[in-house]
């Protein structure tokens, strides 16, 4: 089920699909799939089975917020490529801000779904990210970590936004798996207007050659140094 990462010759990623051929990042002129039933967001509000065995500056106006995938019968999130950068065995927590982490925070909520719109209690979600400077940590587990979605199938993250770094936009790894199920590899992407470091975020996403947009966190207005996100999975369970 995992996706095979190999480098070209110019270091960047390069998605080898499996035979079936499920990876389905076709896009359109927009960087839309197929998958193109959305919702407006509101914001508000591991990998043991996985990994074992196997603000700064001006702020500008606060735009309409960026769509998010809705759960919709059928139609799981989109999969995307693992990159060079997983580790197994990351902690269970729910804090990646530990000890020397700066940044902008993300609190970042949401449910995990199945294909009939269910809520899936105890799926394992496995995330890992680049710091503040867009380098990631390949020695230990800062800004690594592992959790499972409560009975409601509800999961909090509280991180901070990644630096983009040569190559891709700034991005949030993720894998999620159902009890006994298919693992989902995946990203999840900022909107447009996002304001962190001094990126150009918008400049970013458009050259990003593995970006989906439906895979896009919807973030709240920016507020003293932090964002607030959601973003809901819709997994396969069988």
């Amino acid at each position: 089920m995992n996706d095979d990462l190999t480098p070209d010759a110019t270091g960047n990623d390069d998605l080898t699909r499996d035979a079936t051929g499920n990876d389905d990042l076709t896009r359109d002129a927009t960087g839309s799939s197929r998958r193109a039933v959305l919702k407006a967001g509101v914001v508000g509000a591991a990998t043991v089975g996985l990994t074992v065995t196997g603000l700064a500056g001006a702020q500008e106006p606060a735009a309409a917020l960026t769509l998010t995938p809705s759960c919709t019968d059928g139609d799981d999130t989109p999969r995307n490529i693992e990159g060079p950068f997983f580790k197994p065995n990351s902690p269970l927590r729910t804090d990646l801000v530990t000890g020397g982490v700066t940044g902008v925070l993300l609190n970042l909520t949401g449910r995990v779904y199945n294909l009939r719109c269910q809520p899936v209690a105890g799926a394992l979600l496995d995330f890992w990210q680049a710091d503040s400077r867009g380098a990631y940590d390949n020695r230990t587990f800062t800004l690594r970590g592992h959790q499972f979605s409560a009975a409601d199938g509800t999961f909090r993250l509280n991180t901070i936004v990644p630096k983009d770094y040569p190559g891709r936009t700034i991005h949030i790894h993720v894998k999620v798996q159902a009890r006994n199920g298919p693992v989902l590899t995946t990203q999840l992407f900022f909107p447009d207007n996002t304001r962190a470091y001094g990126m150009n975020v918008r400049a970013l996403n458009a050259r990003d050659r593995y970006i989906n947009r439906e895979c896009t966190i919807t973030l709240g207005p920016p507020g003293a140094n932090r964002y607030d996100g959601t973003f809901d999975f819709v997994i396969r369970v069988a």
